[in-house]
């Protein structure tokens, strides 16, 4: 009976929470796209992308844009802040140089601040807090599309030592605001999935401890709050598909220190979403949560919330494949045996850094009963086949581009020859691999590692293959994948 009351007493606290700030959320995801900015549509972005926005902001009187550091590169660090209340909220985003979903979403909540709508609630907000963003903490980084920065250190194990430019700049600003609320803005991997279930942790969370010894006081708890509300908004839109972080301590890392210098630190984790390549879905989910745990920080309404909630949201787990093939029979020196393949479609960038293709690997393989799929197929009762040489040599592209893909694949050829493979091609846009003149194809020895090229068949007669990772129905109409590999 005891237990029945508490339960009942956490309801009625946060019931009323999620009434007051259900309708906000709601107009934030539905009018979202008014407020998207439009220059910042891949995830590849560059310092150079956010100067003119920036600059923008700096000429309209209700922002103050600061250069608050400079990078190792000699890329300016710059805060935007507005608002004119005594509790500061500061987020950061892009510390890791690949990890610019939240920086997207930065700027799409800056244009809502901009904008003349939601005028109750952006007074309540505006006038009860002083917002500051500082998007891109680490541009060198996102200039290469990579996590360290050209220190080749990860900033977000710098917050002792304080070696580069960037993380002295991350920690000056913290103290010189002395930040009530700060919002750690991260990208997590997209095979990350909510603790036994098949779902993607498309948002995870974390309220970092500050102790060994994972002590909550009010600044830590006041954290969990925030969370505890973050995924009550999105278990509407993306319902399943919000992951917790472990909590063990990391004495090096800023958010287990900032949470320690008296912040409450909320940090965010942007992972996967199905058919979402650009996270563009996910910009959206951490515009309209963010906005919200804003909104909910001005109105004080996270005080009722109970952290016992916090501990219910699953814990991320990493069993996610883009591909998963089940029950397949491959044939090893001569015995049949059933094999599960998981595969991963893994992104190459391009010299430039401003885009990708895919060199796929088969990731594990075996049972693989405890893991999930972005992408399934049940292959029980299906063969696992060599992909063989096309046995006419093509001499140009204009004669590739002839050939009839379909007749290709289903006649069981994964690979064609061509006599002059151009010097600056890199990959192939067909659904079958390009080999050189002299290459020789490898043995059928499914393993770890390898690029997954084979076919599929099913009594007798060749249904599917799988061309760099892609699964591709042989009788289907579209036979496109985002490309296939050049063997020279």
């Amino acid at each position: 009976m005891k237990n029945l009351i508490i339960v009942f007493l956490a309801y009625c606290y946060f019931a009323p929470v999620k009434a007051q700030d259900a309708n906000i959320t709601t107009q934030l995801y539905d009018s979202y796209e008014k407020y998207k900015e439009p220059t910042l549509n891949k995830r590849r972005i560059k310092h150079q992308d956010i100067q003119p926005l920036l600059a923008a902001f700096a000429k309209n009187p209700k922002f103050k844009v600061t250069k608050v550091g400079s990078s190792i590169g000699g890329k300016s660090l710059n805060l935007v802040s507005i608002g004119t209340g005594t509790t500061d909220v500061f987020l950061w985003s892009q510390m890791h140089g690949d990890e610019p979903t939240a920086t997207q979403a930065i700027f799409d909540i800056l244009n809502f601040l901009d904008s003349p709508d939601f005028a109750e609630e952006k007074q309540a907000i505006l006038s009860n807090l002083t917002v500051h963003f500082l998007p891109m903490l680490n541009p060198d980084g996102a200039e290469l599309f990579q996590r360290r920065n050209l220190l080749g250190v990860d900033i977000n194990r710098d917050a002792l030592r304080l070696q580069s430019p960037e993380s002295q700049t991350l920690k000056r600003v913290r103290d010189s605001l002395e930040a009530d609320f700060g919002f750690n803005l991260h990208d997590q991997s997209t095979y990350y999935n909510a603790e036994r279930t098949e779902k993607p942790a498309t948002i995870s969370y974390l309220a970092p401890a500050y102790n060994y010894e994972k002590d909550i006081n009010e600044v830590r708890g006041n954290a969990m709050k925030i969370i505890v509300f973050m995924n009550s908004i999105l278990q509407k839109y993306a319902p399943g598909q919000v992951g917790r972080y472990n909590d063990d301590f990391e004495p090096r890392a800023f958010g287990d220190n900032i949470q320690k210098w008296g912040t409450s630190t909320i940090l965010i984790e942007s992972g996967g979403y199905p058919e979402d390549t650009e996270k563009q879905e996910i910009r959206k989910l951490n515009y309209v949560s963010i906005l919200s745990a804003i909104y909910t920080i001005a109105k004080e309404n996270y005080k009722d919330i109970p952290i016992s909630e916090y501990e219910k949201i699953p814990e991320n787990d990493r069993k996610l494949f883009d591909l998963k093939i089940t029950g397949a029979t491959y044939e090893l020196m001569g015995k049949p045996y059933k094999i599960d393949l998981g595969i991963n479609q893994v992104e190459v960038d391009y010299e430039d850094h401003n885009n990708f293709w895919y060199s796929s690997r088969i990731w594990d393989q075996g049972d693989l009963s405890t893991y999930y799929g972005y992408e399934n197929f049940d292959a029980s009762g299906y063969t696992i086949r060599k992909a063989q040489v096309y046995p006419k040599l093509i001499s140009n592209m204009e004669a590739l581009k002839a050939l009839n893909a379909q007749t290709v694949l289903q006649q069981g050829f994964g690979y064609v020859r061509l006599k002059n493979i151009p010097k600056e091609a890199l990959n192939a846009s067909f659904p079958f691999h390009i080999i050189g003149e002299k290459f020789q194809t490898p043995d059928l020895n499914l393993k770890p590692g390898i690029n997954p090229t084979f076919f599929l068949e099913k009594e007798g007669k060749l249904s599917h293959a799988v061309i760099n990772g892609f699964l591709i129905d042989l009788n289907s109409d579209s036979l496109e994948i985002p490309n296939s590999m050049i063997f020279r």
